[in-house]
This record gives structure tokens, C-alpha cells and sequence, in this order.
């Protein structure tokens, strides 16, 4: 295939599926305001604790061996690529299902050490088939990838989503059955996953395990499981910290409102869906490292900018009435204080993805060890010493430093191994003109007569005039250097 059908085929690719991961998110989110109005505080909490859980063990029970099935299926011939999917399934069912089990028969002692009550052992046993189901699909999963078979992926995605969605309104709603129609729903989603790509099964799959192939896989595997731990630990380990420091409420509170940040999560997701194809093609290009570095000052414009004006009109959106009803429920409200916190987090992680270029064109991927490690002994710290203090706040601010420790870990690495020109004069000039727009929200309210209608104007004021400031910083940028490189507006979020 020439070059060019190449490049337009993995951009097709990584538009189909970077809409899809959008779609679903997006459709998951819509299970947020459902879960506030039929789920109280407490109950949510326990299914936000459960779900870290989950999280952490889909890393163990997968072990990263669809990435292994990847690795050693690509180019080679349908006969190799059999026996290689046929390795992969079988040991990946075997650990599964002997996982599984021993969680089924072990959920009433876990329990108590995972923090949770006698009662919530059932949903235990839920998550171990749900993990099993997620884990033997996960290889055909891959070989649909491998073939090129997006719309199947995305179709099978997607009718798992739509129908978690509307099982647990029917379950939920209809049935009456709280938290364990959560668990009910995704279980039934798992199993509608795995029989869909039942036809992906039958066509590769033979009954034969080969050895030496499942130790090569294994070795490629499951060094990438550390990496995964540290980087989930990021992400999910402050519920149940804070289930052990404060109680099921406080936890439940703090998950809707952190589910609140998925606005900016979307614009990073979508930036990195675009970035790391952009500088590996371009990596060996002259001036490229310049080039990066633009990128970071527009993405911290764009993204930062992004994160004031969620913050500042999020919690109207929370208190949209329909209907007589708020869109999200009024139990919920008290933990606002975190969504500014937790957007400004997911701008610290699009700067390490920005960072992440370095690593990547250097080949030394392998210190994004020290760095998710690094991130995950910063939050369990700083959840540790901050929850005790501050509450849920503690728990956002811990993800915040955690996600700043990583990025400045990686910077400090990545400008070792490959050095790129940041403009830190023009960034810092960036972080000024988004406070002087959080400032002016802050100072003029002082002045003026207050009031709905006054508040309203006040904060799209100070939002204007902070993009008036931007658009004085990164006007020199976009005037120096992305002019020459007409492909770079796929980037802007």
C-alpha cells in the first residue's frame, strides 16, 4: 500500500476511534445525574469504591497480554497468528476464570479488609465475572484492531455501553434494586461483550496452547503491568482512601463531582489522540523540536482556558432545573469545591502528554516507569496527609500534585534524552492572563451590587478578558512558527 493510502487509512483509524471513546464517555456520563437522583450519597460511594477496585484488578487479570498478542501476531502469517491468539485466549481464560473464582469464594473475607460491609460481598462476586468476562475479550478485542476492523470494534463498544446504560435505568428505576443493579448492568454489558466477538473467537481460535510462545508473550507482558498499576493508582486509589479516612457519603459525593472533570478529560483524550501520531511523524523533520514546543504554550492556552471557563459555569449547569429537578441532585452539591481542582489535574496530564514526545522519539518509554511510580507514591501520600485535613478538597489536590509530579518528572527526563525549546517566558505569560481572569472574577463581585444576572456578567467578563490576554501571549507563537506547518490545526482541542 503506498505511504499515503497508509497514513489516510490511521487517520480514518484514529478518527473512528477517537469519536467512539468520546461517544462512550459521553453516553457514560449520562448515567451520572440518573445515579444522584436514585442513589443516595452513600451508595454511590460504594459503587466508586468498588469500581477502583476493579480498575487495579483488570491490570492483574489481563496482564497486558493483548498488547503481547499485538506485539507477536503483526505480519506474521494466518497460521502464526492463530496459534498466537489461541495461546494468548486460552491462558488469559485459565487465569480469568481460577481469578474469578477465587474472588467468588474469598468475597465474604475480603470484605472487611477492602473496607467495605458484609452486605457489599455480593457485589464482589459481581466484579470477579465482570473482570473475567472484560479479560477474555480483551484478545479478540485486539484482533479486531490488528485487522483493521474499526466499525465492528466500535459497534461492539458501543452496544456494550447502550445497553450497561439502559439495563441500569431498568434495574435501577424500574426495579428498585440500588447497587446491585449497577453490578447487575455491567455484568449483563460484559456478557453481551464477549458473545458479540464470539465470531472473532470461532475464526482464529484453535485448541492448542504453545509454550514457548506464552513465555516470549509473557515476558514482553508483564513488564507493563507496574506502569499500568501506577498509573491506575493516579487515577482511582483516593476512593478507597477516602472510604478509610471519612465514610461511604463523603466518597459518593466526591465521585460525582470529580465525574464532573470528564468535559476536560474529552479535550485531553481528543488532544492525545492527535499528538502522538503528529510528532512521530514528524520527529525526524528539521526544526521539529521547535515546533513541540509551540504545541505546548497553544495546548496550555487553549487548555487552561478551557478549564476556567468549565469552572466557572459548571455549577450552573449542576443546578439546571428540569422539570422541577436539578440536573444533578442537591445531595451532591457540597462537593463543587472539587471540579476546579480536578480540571486544572487533567491540564497538568495533557502537559505530560505533551512531554511524553521526548520519551517516545528517544525509545526510552521505559522511564515512564519511574515517572507513573512516582506519581502514585505522591498521591497515596498527599491523600494520606490531606484527607484527614481538608476533606474531599484533599483528595482533588492530591490527584492535582500527582499529576504535576509526573509531568515535571517527565520534563526533567524528557529534556535529557531529547531536548525540545519550551517557551517558558510565553507560558508563564499564559498562567498570568488565566489569573488575571480568575482575579477579576474574584475582586469585581467586591465592588459591585450582587446578583444573579451581576454574577452571570461578571464571570463571562473575567473569561473574555483572560482570552483577550491570551490571544496577546500565543499571537507571536502562531505569527513565528505554526504557519509552516499547515497540518498543525488537527492538534488544537
Amino acid at each position: 500500500m503506498p505511504m499515503k493510502a497508509e497514513l489516510k487509512s490511521l487517520g480514518r483509524e484514529t478518527v473512528i476511534y477517537g469519536l467512539s471513546t468520546i461517544v462512550a464517555r459521553l453516553l457514560n456520563f449520562l448515567l451520572l445525574p440518573f445515579y444522584t437522583h436514585f442513589l443516595a450519597p452513600a451508595e454511590l460511594g460504594v459503587v466508586a469504591t468498588i469500581f477502583a477496585y476493579i480498575a487495579f484488578l483488570n491490570i492483574v487479570f489481563q496482564y497486558g497480554i493483548d498488547q503481547a498478542y499485538l506485539r507477536f501476531a503483526a505480519g506474521r502469517d494466518e497460521e502464526e497468528k492463530s496459534v498466537v491468539f489461541s495461546t494468548a485466549l486460552i491462558a488469559l481464560a485459565a487465569t480469568s476464570l481460577a481469578l474469578g473464582g477465587t474472588l467468588h469464594l474469598f468475597a465474604d473475607a475480603l470484605a472487611g479488609p477492602l473496607g467495605l460491609r458484609p452486605e457489599h460481598a455480593p457485589l464482589l462476586r459481581y466484579s470477579a465475572w465482570i473482570l473475567a468476562l472484560d479479560a477474555m475479550a480483551i484478545v479478540p478485542f485486539a484482533s479486531l484492531r490488528l485487522h483493521h476492523r474499526a466499525w465492528t470494534y466500535v459497534g461492539v463498544k458501543s452496544l456494550n455501553i447502550v445497553s450497561n446504560v439502559a439495563l441500569n435505568i431498568v434495574l435501577i428505576a424500574g426495579f428498585g434494586l440500588g447497587v446491585r443493579g449497577v453490578f447487575g448492568a455491567s455484568l449483563f454489558a460484559a456478557a453481551v461483550s464477549f458473545f458479540l466477538v464470539a465470531p472473532e473467537v470461532s475464526r482464529w481460535f484453535q485448541a492448542r496452547l504453545c509454550v514457548e510462545r506464552l513465555k516470549l508473550m509473557l515476558r514482553f507482558s508483564l513488564p507493563l503491568v507496574p506502569a499500568g498499576v501506577g498509573a491506575m493508582m493516579v487515577q482511582v486509589i483516593d476512593r478507597p482512601l477516602m472510604l478509610r479516612l471519612t465514610d461511604e457519603a463523603t466518597v459518593g459525593v466526591y465521585q460525582a463531582n470529580y465525574r464532573l472533570g470528564i468535559f476536560m478529560l474529552l479535550v485531553v483524550n481528543m488532544f492525545d489522540q492527535a499528538w502522538r501520531p503528529f510528532f512521530l511523524e514528524r520527529a525526524e523533520e528539521k526544526g521539529s523540536s521547535t515546533l513541540f514546543a509551540k504545541v505546548l504554550t497553544l495546548f496550555v492556552a487553549l487548555a487552561g482556558w478551557t478549564a476556567l471557563a468549565l469552572a466557572l459555569f459548571l455549577p450552573d449547569l449542576i443546578r439546571f432545573s428540569i422539570n422541577g429537578k436539578a440536573l444533578i441532585d442537591p445531595r451532591y452539591w457540597g462537593g463543587m469545591g472539587v471540579i476546579p481542582v480536578i480540571l486544572a489535574a487533567y491540564v497538568l496530564h495533557g502537559m505530560y502528554i505533551n512531554f511524553l514526545a521526548s520519551v517516545t522519539i528517544a525509545k526510552r518509554t521505559d522511564l515512564l516507569v519511574w515517572v507513573t511510580g512516582l506519581g502514585a507514591v505522591v498521591n497515596v501520600a498527599a491523600n494520606l496527609l490531606l484527607i484527614p485535613r481538608l476533606g474531599m478538597i484533599g483528595a482533588a489536590w492530591a490527584t492535582f500534585m500527582a499529576y504535576g509530579a509526573m509531568a515535571g518528572a517527565l520534563f526533567w527526563m524528557g529534556r535529557r534524552v531529547y531536548p525540545i525549546p519550551y517557551d517558558f517566558p510565553r507560558l508563564a505569560g499564559v498562567f498570568l492572563a488565566l489569573l488575571g481572569g480568575v482575579a477579576l472574577v474574584k475582586i469585581l463581585p467586591l465592588l459591585l451590587l450582587p446578583g444573579a444576572i451581576a454574577w452571570f456578567a461578571i464571570r463571562a467578563f473575567g473569561l473574555l478578558v483572560s482570552l483577550g490576554l491570551l490571544w496577546a501571549v500565543v499571537r507571536p507563537t502562531l505569527k513565528d512558527g505554526l504557519g509552516a506547518s499547515t497540518e498543525s490545526s488537527e492538534l488544537l482541542p
